[in-house]
C-alpha cells in the first residue's frame, strides 16, 4: 500500500516544520507550501490524502483554497487552521466544506487525532463505503418513501462525510435523535461513542459538573472524581437535544469548551482536551430565541454551521402507513408473537389523522392499540384516536394516555363520552388523575380476584393484554 500523502499550507515556517514532523512521525508523507499560488499547483499534481490551510496568506486566502478542494478535488478532506479564538473563521470554513479546524497554537494529540479521522473519512470516500452504508444503514430505520424522507437520507449521507456541527430541527415527535444517531453511525466516528444528552432535564445548578465533570473536594458532595459528557464523548458525537433550554451562563461555558476543543472539569487547574462532534436540536425556532435574547448569537451560529429539517408527519402522509407495518412489526418482534393487522378503515383513519406529536405519537397510538384489540386486528375504535384534533403545527402532542378514561371495556372512549375531562378540583394534570383512576380500579379488581389477573380483566371487561399492558404502564408489580 502507497504512503498516505498530506499537502500543509501555511506561511509560516514553524508552523509547517511542526506539522510535517508530526505528521511524518505518524508515516504520513508531507508537501509544505506557503502560498495559494503554490498550492493551485501542489494540487494540481498530486492526489492528496488530506490537506491543512492557515487562513491567511501572502496572496490570497484559506477559504479559496477550501472551496477549490471542495469543487474540484472532492474526495480529500480539508481541514482549517485559525488563529486562537477566530470562531468566525471556523465556522467559514466549514460551511465552505472544511472538514474540522485545528487552532494555533497547535495542540498535537488533538492534531493526530484529527489527522486519524480524516484519514479514515478519505479512505470511506474513495471506496465509496459512506455512501453505500448511508443508503442501507438510514433506508433500514428512517422509515419513508416520500421525498421530502429521500431528501432527508441523501443528506445525512453527505453530513455524515464531515466533521462539521449539524443543527437539526424539527417539531416534538419526528425523530430528531435517531437522526443523529444516523449522522454519527454513518460517519468515521461510528465506533467512537454516542452521547445524547437532554439539555432541558439537568438542574441548572448541576449543568457545569454535568458537562465538564469534576475533581474530588471540588465542591460539597464531590466525593470522587467525575468525567463530565464532553470527556464521555471523547473520539465520538456529543448529542445536545433541547439545546434552546441551556441557560445563558451554561451556554457562554459550552460555546468556549466548542471553540477551544477542551474543558476545564470543577476544580481541576489544567484544561483537558476533547475531540467530539457536536450535533444539536430542539423543537423551538432558534432564530427568534436569538433575537429576542434567550439564545447567544455566537453559540448558535457556532453549532448552526449546517442545518437539517426533519419534516413533521402531517407532511408526508404518503409515509404514515409504511411506518406504521413497521411499528406494529417490532412489537410483535418485542413480544415474540405474530404482528396485528390494521383494518382498512384503520389504517384510513391514520392517514387522515394530523399527528401533532409526530412518529412518537404514531409509536403510542399503535402500542396501546396492540394492547386494547381483541384479537389480531386493529379496528379504527382500538385506535382511540382524539375526536377534536389540535390545530396543524400545535408545539405540544397530546399524551396517549389522556385520550381515553377509565376501564369500561377493550373500546375505550375518549374523555367526552363519559368520563370527566378534567379533574374536578383542577390541580391534578388529567394524565395523572386518570392514572389514579386506572390504578385504584385495577386495584380493586385484583384484591378481589385474589390477584388472579385473568380474573382480574374479566371483572374489569378488557383482555388480559390489555391488563397487562396496564399493569406495565403504571408501574404496578
Amino acid at each position: 500500500m502507497s504512503q498516505q500523502t498530506v499537502l500543509v499550507i501555511d506561511d509560516e515556517r514553524d508552523i509547517r516544520e511542526l506539522l510535517t514532523i508530526t505528521l511524518g512521525r505518524m508515516d504520513l508523507k508531507v508537501d509544505a507550501v506557503g502560498t495559494v499560488a503554490e498550492a493551485r499547483a501542489a494540487l494540481a499534481e498530486h492526489t492528496y490524502d488530506l490537506c491543512f490551510t492557515d487562513m491567511r496568506l501572502p496572496d490570497g486566502s484559506g477559504q479559496e483554497l477550501i472551496e477549490l478542494i471542495a469543487e474540484k478535488y472532492a474526495d480529500t478532506p480539508v481541514a482549517m487552521i485559525t488563529a486562537y479564538g477566530n470562531v468566525d473563521a471556523a465556522v467559514t470554513a466549514l460551511k465552505a466544506g472544511a472538514f474540522d479546524f485545528v487552532s494555533k497554537p497547535v495542540d498535537i494529540q488533538m492534531l493526530r487525532r484529527m489527522v486519524r479521522t480524516a484519514l479514515k473519512l478519505a479512505e470511506e470516500k474513495r471506496s465509496g463505503a459512506g455512501a453505500g452504508a448511508a443508503a442501507t444503514g438510514s433506508g433500514s430505520r428512517l422509515i419513508g418513501d416520500s421525498t421530502t424522507m429521500q431528501q432527508v437520507r441523501s443528506t445525512i449521507g453527505k453530513l455524515a462525510r464531515n466533521q462539521a456541527p449539524v443543527y437539526i430541527a424539527g417539531e416534538s415527535g419526528v425523530g430528531k435523535e435517531l437522526v443523529a444517531r444516523l449522522i454519527h453511525e454513518l460517519g468515521p466516528r461510528s465506533t467512537g461513542p454516542f452521547v445524547p444528552v437532554n439539555c432541558g432535564a439537568i438542574p441548572s445548578e448541576l449543568m457545569e459538573s454535568e458537562f465538564f465533570g469534576h475533581r474530588k473536594g471540588s465542591f460539597t458532595g464531590a466525593v470522587a472524581d467525575k468525567e463530565g459528557l464532553f470527556q464521555a464523548a471523547h473520539g465520538g458525537t456529543l448529542f445536545l437535544d433541547e439545546v434552546a433550554e441551556l441557560p445563558l451562563h451554561m451556554q457562554v461555558k459550552l460555546l468556549r469548551a466548542i471553540q477551544e476543543k477542551a474543558v476545564r472539569p470543577i476544580g481541576a487547574r489544567e484544561e483537558v482536551a476533547v475531540d467530539v462532534r457536536i450535533l444539536s436540536a430542539t423543537h423551538k425556532n432558534l432564530a427568534a430565541l436569538v433575537d429576542q435574547g434567550q439564545f447567544r448569537q455566537d453559540l448558535f451560529y457556532r453549532i448552526n454551521v449546517i442545518e437539517l429539517r426533519v419534516p413533521p408527519l402531517r407532511e408526508r402522509r404518503g409515509d404514515v402507513s409504511l411506518l406504521a407495518d413497521f411499528v406494529l412489526k417490532q412489537l410483535a418482534n418485542k413480544s415474540g408473537g405474530t404482528p396485528v393487522r390494521l383494518l382498512p378503515e384503520a389504517r384510513q383513519a391514520l392517514e387522515s389523522y394530523e399527528f401533532p406529536g409526530n412518529v412518537r405519537e404514531l409509536e403510542n397510538i399503535l402500542e396501546r392499540a396492540v394492547a386494547m384489540c381483541d384479537g389480531d386486528r386493529i379496528d379504527v375504535s382500538d385506535l382511540m384516536l382524539p375526536q377534536r384534533q389540535p390545530r396543524p403545527g400545535a408545539e405540544a402532542a397530546p399524551s396517549m394516555h389522556g385520550h381515553h378514561a377509565g376501564m369500561g371495556g377493550g373500546h375505550a372512549a375518549p374523555p367526552s363520552a363519559g368520563q370527566p375531562a378534567h379533574p374536578p378540583s383542577g390541580e391534578v394534570p388529567l394524565d395523572d388523575y386518570i392514572s389514579n383512576l386506572e390504578r385504584t380500579a385495577i386495584m380493586k379488581a385484583l384484591e378481589e380476584s385474589r390477584y388472579n389477573k385473568t380474573a382480574a380483566a374479566r371483572k374489569l371487561g378488557i383482555t388480559f393484554r390489555a391488563l397487562r399492558y396496564k399493569l406495565k404502564k403504571l408501574g404496578i408489580d
